[in-house]
């Protein structure tokens, strides 16, 4: 069973803005917060806001304190002045598309002409449309209503940003032949006209469509109708659960595809279990699925990956298989990383659902393995010197200390934090962890040349940096949604390739010229090939939205196991 998602599935820019300013606004404020109405047509969203103690208000009080953002959809200019002269503070979250539209229909509401809308006469957002239009606008919904329109002397045409383009189409033709006088403007969204034209045609490729957002949303039910269209079987659902699986028995290949206000991580959701539950027919599949998803929750992948790097780094300052440091460092790995994952369920509740779950019902076995593995990577260590140890013990307590209220910071809302609270601090301190255990640890107890050691950590942490700011970006909504600062968060998601990028081509040069000199051990430029790929992946991962994040994940790790092996066989 082949399962592919479409490229143009998920948030687009107008949603991600609104949740993003709503987030913002509650990370940063201490003034209760509001949406006036939904603010998108999504019910885990909206269940999300609430958990944050964001409510929505639907009817303007005579008096209010607080913050309240206008929704995506926009609203009428009359009910944004109503809520200032409430007392709110008002913070305009409206589609920037959706506001292009408003100035429109306003320029020529002011010159006296009258404004067809074509849309959902009921929807937010053209309710939000005919309050410019200063009580000439009229809305259609079918060709038989824009037909029984009167003529008018001047008139615009404009359309729901999220309007079918087809429909849209036929009403254009129409205005041209039989009202050519009218101004007809194209105001369909181009994310809304990219999503419809892309399910369009992975539907003619794909036996089955399944469609996930919200019932409510008019984008989304429109997907599902222009899927329904094209004659393949098409499910739409909410979330997994409401899943029937009946409809795709004979189904070879599945699209999945969601609405503008779906977060990933509910398409995340839908992929995994839709792909869980297919390949149950395929026992050997179900099986390496099981171990791959296995070795990534229990982060024993990224332990081995540690411990794989640090042969590689040791091998790199000609250290030869020193095998019980790469196993302190698996060991301080699997240890902090388990840890971290336990204090972090409630951000995994969005960025990895299933991972959530199984730290939940896995809590005591998981706290028994962390303690157990910190303490043996410890007495490793203190076998091997004392200075190894004294190490590995100050890292030990920084990363117990990362995620609990031991040291006064203070936070933007002035409440005591958590080192895990200063901006940007996860990847940069990952990245030093990392580079600790698998570089300098070894390079102490041998006693290494200190150029050499300085360049094998900057390869180590250059790798670990990428992995670990890669890593953030796939889980930027849900660390935006509990209001951790990380690195894209701070730069954004653009921002934050290009640096990857940088690090990991500055990592190859760094490797390669060790060629035409004697700090490293002979073939060490023959490592260069690790961050080569690595580059190559996060370009790729960063174009191609089909692979799951799970594969994303599973691969990236694999990197690190690839970067000891690779050692290996050089320095057999």
């Amino acid at each position: 069973m082949k399962i592919v998602v479409a490229k143009t599935a998920g948030f687009c820019m107008g949603v991600r803005r609104a949740v993003d300013m709503v987030l913002d606004a509650s990370n940063l404020s201490s003034d209760p917060i509001y949406t006036y109405g939904p603010l998108i047509h999504n019910p885990q969203v909206l269940a999300m806001l609430e958990e944050k103690k964001i409510f929505r208000i639907d009817k303007i009080p005579e008096k209010g304190i607080g913050v309240v953002l206008i929704r995506a959809h926009g609203v009428p200019p009359e009910d944004e002045k109503a809520l200032k002269d409430a007392g709110f503070t008002v913070i305009n979250a409206t589609c920037p598309r959706v506001v292009r539209v408003q100035v429109i229909i306003n320029k020529y509401a002011k010159k006296g002409y009258s404004t067809i809308i074509i849309g959902d006469e009921k929807h937010p957002e053209v309710i939000g449309l005919l309050g410019y239009a200063e009580g000439k606008g009229h809305t259609v919904t079918t060709m038989a209503q824009l037909c029984a329109l009167p003529g008018f002397e001047n008139a615009v045409v404009v359309a729901q940003t999220t309007q079918d383009t087809a429909f849209y189409d036929e009403i254009k033709a129409w205005c041209k032949i039989n009202a050519p006088h009218y101004q007809i403007f194209d105001t369909i969204c181009g994310s809304t006209e990219r999503r419809q034209t892309e399910i369009r045609e992975l539907a003619k490729v794909n036996d089955a469509v399944i469609v996930v957002g919200g019932k409510q949303s008019g984008n989304t039910k429109r997907l599902a109708q222009i899927a329904s269209g094209t004659g393949k079987p098409a499910v739409h659902i909410e979330d997994v659960s409401q899943m029937n699986y009946d409809k795709l028995s004979s189904a070879k290949s599945i699209v999945i595809t969601a609405g503008a206000s779906t977060p990933n991580w509910i398409i995340n959701d839908a992929y995994a279990q839709i792909q869980s539950n297919l390949h149950r027919q395929h026992p050997v599949k179900t099986f390496l699925f099981l171990i791959r998803d296995f070795l990534l929750k229990t982060n024993i992948m990224a332990a081995a990956g540690a411990g794989f790097l640090t042969y590689a780094c040791s091998m790199l300052q000609g250290i030869s298989k020193d095998l019980k440091h790469a196993l302190i460092a698996m060991l301080y790995v699997l240890s902090m990383q388990i840890l971290n994952n336990l204090f972090t369920i409630k951000s995994d509740k969005y960025n990895h659902p299933q991972r959530a779950l199984f730290y939940k019902k896995n809590r005591m076995y998981l706290c028994v393995l962390a303690v157990l593995s910190g303490a043996a990577g410890l007495y490793l260590s203190f076998i091997t010197g004392v200075v190894s140890f004294f190490i590995l013990l100050v890292m030990t307590l920084l990363g117990l200390s990362y995620n609990i209220k031991i040291i006064p910071l203070i936070s933007k809302k002035g409440q005591i934090a958590r080192i895990k609270d200063i901006p940007g601090s996860k990847t940069v301190l990952i990245t030093i962890a990392w580079g600790t255990v698998t570089c300098l640890l070894p390079a102490v107890a041998n006693q290494s040349d200190l150029l050499s050691v300085a360049v094998v950590f900057l390869f180590a942490v250059g790798l670990v940096f990428a992995r670990t700011a890669f890593f953030d970006i796939l889980a930027i909504q849900g660390d935006r949604i509990t209001g951790k600062e990380t690195l894209p968060i701070l730069l954004g998601e653009k921002a934050s390739f290009t640096i990857i990028q940088y690090v990991l081509i500055a990592d190859m040069c760094i490797i390669l010229l060790t060629y035409f000199t004697d700090l490293l051990v002979n073939n060490a430029f023959l490592l260069a090939f690790i961050p080569f790929i690595m580059l190559l992946l996060i370009k790729f991962f960063k174009k191609n939205s089909l692979i799951s994040s799970v594969h994303r994940e599973f691969v990236i790790e694999f990197s690190f196991l690839a970067a000891g092996l690779l050692a290996s066989v050089i320095y057999v």
